[in-house]
């Protein structure tokens, strides 16, 4: 259902520093069409957006997995990890029609190796 999102020079360049302990996530477009081959109508497009659960992380905070009572066996994900977090977490926008978002490190729940298996319940 979802393919990464591609980050071009126009948008790479404006994207944020995370700070302290977020992460910057870059989501995952929505396919125009299902896999019966129908049509996704733009609203439940940007509904499936909105409530995406995996991402793509592009940056990683300086103090992201640094409180080692926390997180005592390291970071739980890397810059160029796919990830499994929260629906509706962290602060979204958009830049250049792609939707990112700043997620807290202990967010993220699980990492993946090929998020196109994985769909929101």
């Amino acid at each position: 259902m979802y393919k990464p999102t591609e980050v071009d020079d126009k948008i790479a360049h404006k994207l944020p520093e995370p700070k302290g302990y977020r992460l910057l996530i870059a989501t995952l477009q929505v396919n125009e069409k299902t896999e019966g081959g129908v049509y996704m109508p733009d609203k439940l497009k940007s509904a499936e957006e909105t409530a995406s659960i995996i991402g793509y992380v592009l940056k990683v905070g300086s103090e992201a997995y640094a409180d080692a009572s926390r997180f005592p066996n390291g970071p739980w994900c890397k810059e160029g990890d796919f990830v499994i977090f929260r629906s509706y977490s962290g602060t979204r926008f958009k830049i250049g029609g792609k939707e990112f978002r700043l997620i807290n490190d202990d967010t993220v729940e699980a990492v993946v190796d090929d998020p196109r298996s994985y769909t929101r319940a």
